[in-house]
C-alpha cells in the first residue's frame, strides 16, 4: 500500500482542537463588537481654499457575513471635498484591512467608514459607497453620505 505525505508548513499546522478553539476565541459572527481599528492617518490640504474632488477606489474590499460566517467581497469607493485634512492611503489600506475579519453587515460597514472617515479628516462633503459582490444571485449598493451644515 502506498502512502503519501504532504509536507505542510508549521505555521500552517493546526490540531482539530486548537482550530476549535481559536474559531470560538476570534468569533467573526459577533455584529457590533468592535475592537480598536488601526488609525486613519490625515495630512494638511495642500489648498484649503478651493473645493476639489478626491475620489478613493479600493476594489479588494472583504469582510465576513455575521450571520453565516463567510466572507463578503466587494469594493467600496470613497468621494469627498477635504476640509483643512486629507485621508493618508496607507493608513486607510490598512483601516479597510482591518475588516475583513469582522462579522458585520454590508449596511453597518458602510456607514462606519463614513462615520470614522468624517471624524479624523472632516471634509465638506463625503460619500461611501460599498458595492458588494453577488450572494444567492443578490447584489447589494449601500451608500452613505455626510455633508457638512
Amino acid at each position: 500500500m502506498l502512502q503519501f505525505f504532504v509536507a505542510t508548513p508549521t505555521h500552517l499546522r493546526r490540531s482539530a482542537a486548537s482550530a476549535r478553539s481559536s474559531s470560538k476565541s476570534r468569533s467573526p459572527r459577533q455584529p457590533g463588537v468592535r475592537r480598536q481599528a488601526p488609525a486613519i492617518e490625515t495630512f494638511p490640504n495642500p489648498r484649503p481654499g478651493r473645493d476639489y474632488e478626491i475620489a478613493i477606489r479600493c476594489s479588494e474590499f472583504t469582510s465576513v457575513c455575521p450571520k453565516t460566517g463567510l466572507p463578503d467581497f466587494g469594493e467600496i469607493r470613497i468621494s469627498y471635498v477635504p476640509g483643512e485634512r486629507c485621508i493618508e492611503l496607507k493608513a486607510l489600506k490598512y483601516y479597510m484591512l482591518d475588516f475583513r475579519n469582522r462579522g458585520i453587515f454590508y449596511e453597518a460597514v458602510t456607514n462606519q467608514i463614513l462615520d470614522d472617515l468624517v471624524a479624523v479628516c472632516a471634509p465638506r462633503r463625503m460619500t461611501v459607497v460599498g458595492d458588494f459582490s453577488a450572494r444567492g444571485g443578490i447584489t447589494t449598493t449601500v451608500t452613505a453620505e455626510y455633508e457638512k451644515i
